[in-house]
């Protein structure tokens, strides 16, 4: 559960920085990137 919210999280703050604050677009498309590579290791892990 804990997994998915920390996922989902960047995924919403990354939309609202594209429609909002372009200038913070940037740093939340890298934290969403960062959440994206974090789940795809645990998935590896098991």
């Amino acid at each position: 559960m804990k997994l998915e919210t920390s996922a989902i999280n960047p995924v919403i703050l990354w939309i609202l920085g594209l429609v909002g604050f372009y200038t913070m677009g940037g740093l939340i498309h890298a934290l969403l990137v960062l959440a994206i590579v974090v789940k795809q290791i645990r998935v590896i892990q098991g």
